[in-house]
């Protein structure tokens, strides 16, 4: 369904690319969320609670979930499909949270991928996750972090329990296999190395293989401009081409977006397969005081609406969107 790369070039250029691959209109915008927001898990009586310590631009799907996004202090959060994803079992005792609100509950909290890794490890609750909108499937989805000093991490539920990679090498991942068999991978090409030969399917694997070689052969440079432009390239190279689908693995499907967010400049790059131009948010022209309203980017049908260039002024004062919720079993 999705790639996710980080990249660090010369001085303290840190970005990080995402394709998002979806078989139907994921119903996209983009949102600035202040500081101060009060929330709760979403997950009935014993969701956990919290209120936002940092601001962010966030991509929604369908509105009712953060996919993706960066927070005013450079964390980037990205949720990717992972068909192999197992949940705990819930009855609705434990404190809990809608997957719905996996990544948000991460930028609203957290500075750094340390931080966050340190909470999370303590599993003071559960993710529960639940039908993806008008689908009879559940979301399946493992989460992946990265800051503005290179470090990475990713998180899965696999067996029904929670697995946490945490190493700044892990830059790259797709949404399937388990980030362990990718791994795995890495290093059996890495013995090829990618001058020789590179998979070029649409397969999850092949995708981790192009993006793992070319974010490291890509010039590793400090210029906001051609750091951009090749993180944009990388990502490019590893979508899926609009309107390819196999029927036969579902969640390989047409990339309907690519964001950039530069962790350094605090700006979130957007391009939709459909729109014939790149836009850009800059957090910093962005009020996220307690005080600010919720703001919204109407991205339209499969995210159609043409933007270019900076947009942080374009996007409107909205009610904030509502996280799905998610039933105990």
């Amino acid at each position: 369904m999705c790639t996710r790369l980080v990249y660090v070039g010369d001085g303290d250029r840190v970005l990080t690319g995402r394709s998002m691959d979806w078989k139907e209109d994921i119903e996209t915008n983009v949102w600035a969320l202040p500081r101060g927001i009060e929330r709760d898990g979403a997950a009935g009586p014993n969701s956990v609670s919290w209120t936002a310590e940092y601001g962010s631009v966030v991509a929604s799907a369908y509105d009712v979930a953060t996919t993706d996004g960066m927070n005013e202090a450079g964390l980037v959060a990205n949720l990717l499909w992972l068909s192999e994803s197992e949940y705990p079992e819930w009855d609705g005792d434990e404190p809990a949270m809608s997957i719905s609100l996996w990544a948000q509950y991460v930028l609203d909290n957290f500075v750094t991928v340390v931080e966050a890794v340190e909470h999370m490890r303590e599993e003071e609750f559960v993710v529960v996750t639940d039908q993806v909108p008008g689908q009879d499937r559940l979301a399946t989805l493992h989460l992946s972090l990265s800051d503005a000093s290179g470090d990475s991490a990713v998180l899965e539920y696999v067996d029904g329990e929670l697995v946490i990679h945490h190493d700044r090498e892990y830059r790259v991942m797709t949404n399937s296999p388990t980030f362990e068999k990718q791994l795995a991978l890495a290093e059996y090409w890495e013995e090829i190395g990618g001058t020789v030969m590179l998979p070029g399917t649409n397969r999850p694997a092949d995708r981790f293989v192009r993006a793992r070689f070319y974010v490291d052969a890509i010039p590793q440079v400090e210029d906001r401009r051609t750091a951009t432009a090749g993180v944009f390239s990388v990502v490019r190279n590893v979508s899926v081409p609009y309107g390819i689908t196999t029927p036969d693995e579902p969640h390989i499907s047409s990339t309907r977006l690519r964001t950039v967010a530069d962790h350094d400049d605090l700006v979130y790059y957007f391009e939709s397969a459909l729109m014939p131009n790149a836009f850009w948010v800059e957090l910093e022209e962005i009020d996220f005081a307690v005080s600010a309203e919720a703001r919204k980017l109407d991205l339209g049908p499969d995210q159609s609406t043409t933007y270019a260039g900076d947009v942080s002024d374009q996007l409107v004062a909205s009610e904030p969107f509502s996280f799905l919720e998610a039933a105990a079993d």
